[in-house]
């Protein structure tokens, strides 16, 4: 399909650049499976499910993977000092992680970014910036110098507004997240509060937990032309036995299965290997979800507002229907949804 069929028109104002206080006080719009929208909140998710619907969070949790370095100046050439903005996005190793960096078309192969207390070393060069590094500490000592050293890696349409801060350690980490390992929080989750959690319990609705560590490529622009010719950075995800059971009891009883945001529909789809069925195991996912592609577990969805030509875009169309969700985004801005990872959310059924 042509990208330019998942475009729209976005104001700067409709892009939330603070959560909802309370978490869970966000709108929800309520995309029935027929398309019916319905005007609703976060607090009316329970009277919107069935009881015995199975919810699926995802429990990564974010690392501050947003990092300042110095690059020193070359004894020839190469100008000065470098300031290196820098958002890891994907571990490949104990003391190794690919990274967008800015500006990375100042840093050679073999140059040392420093970071005070510890440095890395520019291993290998990419596309828009994407650079593999190679850490002079490894494994858990690693993992302690970055949480001292960077902070939440807010996405860039929130980070070129304003900066991070204090609050954002909070806000941008669901009261779940179990798993360190995401750059990227799963944003659907973040409404989620004890009170919520037990008011879909009272009513009969039960879940479960998957990872799925989110990495910076969900935020990377669509830069083909046509969606064939689109590449998706791989994530790491997992689906545990007690899980991959609750999932095919659910679906074998007939029950709904909804995921708690798009990473973790990507989790299930992607260890799903026929409709109906979901397997234990870990793995990369690079799934890319379009129209026409044939949902193996997923029955609805809870998801924010995406943005225009994204891929997250892409796959909300996929399943509740391209015209529809042009429909629903064009009744969310005329009727102040506030978008993004900060912004409110919706219910998306599957289309009949």
């Amino acid at each position: 399909m042509r990208v330019d069929d998942f475009d729209f028109d976005l104001p700067e104002a409709s892009i939330a650049l603070r959560p909802a206080r309370p978490r869970d006080s966000a709108r929800l719009l309520h995309v029935d499976a027929a398309g019916q929208l319905a005007d609703k909140a976060v607090l009316d998710l329970p009277d919107l499910l069935r009881a015995g619907d199975l919810l699926v969070f995802n429990d990564t949790r974010v690392i501050p993977a947003a990092l300042v370095g110095i690059r020193a100046a070359r004894e020839q050439g190469g100008g000065g000092d470098v300031s290196c903005e820098i958002n890891l996005h994907k571990r490949t190793g104990p003391d190794r992680w690919r990274a967008f960096i800015r500006p990375a078309k100042r840093l050679k192969i073999g140059d040392r970014i420093e970071f005070g207390t510890f440095s890395a070393e520019v291993v290998e060069k990419a596309e828009g910036g994407d650079t593999l590094l190679a850490f002079d500490l490894s494994g858990a000592a690693l993992d302690e110098a970055i949480a001292a050293t960077g902070v939440p890696p807010l996405p860039p349409y929130i980070a070129r507004k304003r900066n991070v801060d204090a609050a954002d350690v909070e806000d941008y980490q669901t009261l779940f997240a179990r798993e360190d390992g995401s750059v990227a929080a799963p944003t659907a989750g973040l409404h989620f509060t004890p009170r919520l959690f037990d008011a879909l319990a009272a009513r009969g609705i039960e879940r479960c937990d998957v990872t799925l560590h989110v990495g910076a490529g969900t935020f990377l622009p669509v830069k083909a032309e046509d969606t064939a010719d689109h590449r998706m950075h791989g994530e790491w995800c997992t689906v545990s036995q007690q899980a991959a059971s609750a999932i095919n009891t659910a679906r074998l009883q007939g029950r709904r299965v909804i995921a708690v945001g798009t990473t973790a529909l990507r989790t299930l789809e992607s260890l799903a290997p026929e409709i109906g069925r979901i397997e234990a195991g870990s793995r990369d996912t690079e799934i890319f979800i379009t129209p026409g592609y044939d949902f193996r577990i997923t029955d609805a969805l809870l998801t924010n507002f995406h943005l225009p030509r994204s891929t997250l875009f892409m796959l909300v169309s996929a399943l509740a229907g391209l015209e529809t969700m042009q429909r629903a985004y064009a009744h969310a801005i005329e009727n102040g949804y506030r978008f993004y990872s900060y912004g409110d959310t919706s219910l998306l059924e599957r289309a009949r």
